[in-house]
């Protein structure tokens, strides 16, 4: 292989990787997105104060889901009970968490309608945010390209052949962030 394809290669990998991780950014957020349906990654984005600090609840307890409407949050120190109970209140999940020993029970509501089209706005924020960093992924690729190009690491024509490539992978991203937004818009207006 020569040092042009080798440098080509890694372009496309960066970039490639770099998109993937815009629609991995989109999936978790998506997974603090409530559905109507219980979630362990709901409960994702709680922190809680703890022992002077504030820590993900994650650090001071199970989070479980036995039935389809409740998670239920097994907190491993008894004395942070109220604490875990009262972060999960103030997340702004529109949570209500009832203490049960050293387990928070925390019931899933329904949603209504107005929340689901609410949450579906908010979806679509998240995903338009995925595709400006996608198209931003693209616009440095371009730029790298065009430098190759100035300083002849490459020439014009491994230069349209490159930009085509990207353009292409530009695509395909921006089509996995569409088809993930409608499948989670199509989960939060489900009854």
């Amino acid at each position: 292989m020569s040092a042009v394809s080798d440098d080509a290669a890694a372009l496309k990998a960066d970039l490639k990787h770099r998109m993937e991780g815009a629609l991995e950014v989109l999936k978790k957020e998506f997974g603090g997105l409530r559905t109507g349906r219980a979630s362990i990654s709901l409960l994702d984005p709680v922190q809680v104060e703890a022992y002077g600090q504030t820590m993900p609840l994650a650090q001071v307890a199970t989070v479980g889901v036995p039935e389809p409407r409740m998670i239920t949050v097994q907190v491993w120190d008894r004395s942070m009970v109220k604490a875990v109970e009262k972060a999960i209140r103030d997340a702004g999940l529109g949570l209500n968490p009832a203490a049960d020993g050293q387990t928070v029970r925390v019931p899933i509501p329904p949603l209504n309608e107005e929340r689901r089209v609410e949450l579906s706005k908010v979806a679509g924020k998240y995903a338009e945010q995925a595709r400006v960093a996608v198209r931003n992924v693209r616009r440095d690729g371009m730029d790298h390209l065009k430098k190759m190009e100035k300083d002849n690491v490459i020439s014009q024509d491994e230069h349209k052949k490159l930009t085509t490539e990207v353009q292409t992978m530009t695509d395909d991203a921006i089509k996995r962030l569409d088809e993930a937004l409608a499948t989670k818009e199509q989960e939060i207006m489900q009854v």
